[in-house]
C-alpha cells in the first residue's frame, strides 16, 4: 500500500508503495469515423475511443463490457491497450456518459511513456483511528481525490493517509503530504482531512483527578458553611 503518514511536525513521510494497478483492454481500429458510425457502434454495445499522445490520434473502439472494471470503480488504472496487435500503455483522460442511461458512450485515452510525466487524479484512502475521534470528534474527508504529476512507473495506486495522530481541531493539508517522485498539483493550502469539534466532544467528562478535586472542593465549602451556622447559634 502506498502510505503517507502525518507527523507531529505537520509534514508527511513516505513509507511504502504499491504501484498503480494495470488492466488490459483489446480494441479494434475504426474503419470510419463520424456521428453516424459512432451511433452504429453504440447500438452494437461498442464504445468509440481515441488514443492521444502518439504521432497521430488513433481512433478505435472496444466492447462496452470490457470497460466495466475500469469505469465503475474509484481506482485508477494504467491501461495496456492492444489495438489490432499494436501495444500501447495509456491512462483514461476523459469519458462521456449517456445523459439518461448510466453507460459510457466515449473514452479518451492518453498514451504514456517512460520519460514523460502524466497528470492523474488518485483516490485518497484513510487509515487508522484518530485521537480526536476517540475524544468524540468527527473525521471529515475534504478531498476524495488528489491530482498528481509523476512518471508512469511512480504513479501510486492510492494515497493512503494514517490519521492516528490527528486530534480535535487538526487539519491535514496538501502541503503536509510529501511523496517521493510525485508532485501534488492541488493548491497546497487545500485541506484534505479535518477532525472537527462535535457536541459530544464539547461535553467530554472531566478527567478523574479534576473530578476528585472538584468533589473535595465541594465538601470543603459545605464544611465551612456548617461551621458558620454552628457559630451563629
Amino acid at each position: 500500500m502506498y502510505a503517507v503518514c502525518p507527523e507531529q511536525s505537520g509534514r508527511a513521510e513516505y513509507h511504502k508503495r504499491k504501484m498503480m494497478k494495470t488492466f488490459e483492454i483489446k480494441g479494434k481500429l475504426r474503419e470510419a469515423t463520424g456521428k453516424k458510425d459512432s451511433k452504429k457502434l453504440r447500438n452494437e454495445n461498442k464504445v468509440p475511443c481515441v488514443l492521444y499522445g502518439s504521432e497521430k490520434n488513433i481512433h478505435f473502439y472496444v466492447k462496452r463490457n470490457e470497460l466495466i472494471k475500469v469505469i465503475y470503480t474509484p481506482s485508477v488504472y494504467l491501461i495496456n491497450l492492444d489495438i489490432d496487435g499494436d501495444k500501447h500503455q495509456a491512462i483514461i483522460q476523459d469519458w462521456q456518459f449517456h445523459p439518461v442511461r448510466d453507460e459510457v458512450i466515449h473514452i479518451d485515452f492518453l498514451k504514456v511513456t517512460d520519460d514523460k510525466p502524466v497528470k492523474v487524479a488518485v483516490p485518497v484512502e484513510v487509515k487508522g483511528f484518530a485521537k480526536g475521534i476517540q475524544k468524540g470528534g468527527k473525521l471529515q474527508v475534504e478531498m476524495r481525490r488528489l491530482k498528481v504529476l509523476a512518471l508512469a512507473k511512480d504513479l501510486p495506486d492510492v494515497i493512503s493517509i494514517d490519521v492516528s495522530d490527528l486530534d480535535i481541531g487538526d487539519t491535514l493539508r496538501v502541503s503536509d503530504l510529501e511523496i517521493e517522485n510525485v508532485t501534488f498539483l492541488n493548491n497546497k493550502a487545500v485541506p484534505v482531512i479535518r477532525i472537527v469539534v462535535t457536541r459530544t466532544s464539547r461535553l467530554e467528562p472531566l478527567p478523574e483527578d479534576e473530578e476528585a478535586a472538584a468533589e473535595a472542593e465541594g465538601e470543603d465549602e459545605s464544611g465551612e458553611e456548617g461551621k458558620e451556622e454552628s457559630s451563629e447559634q
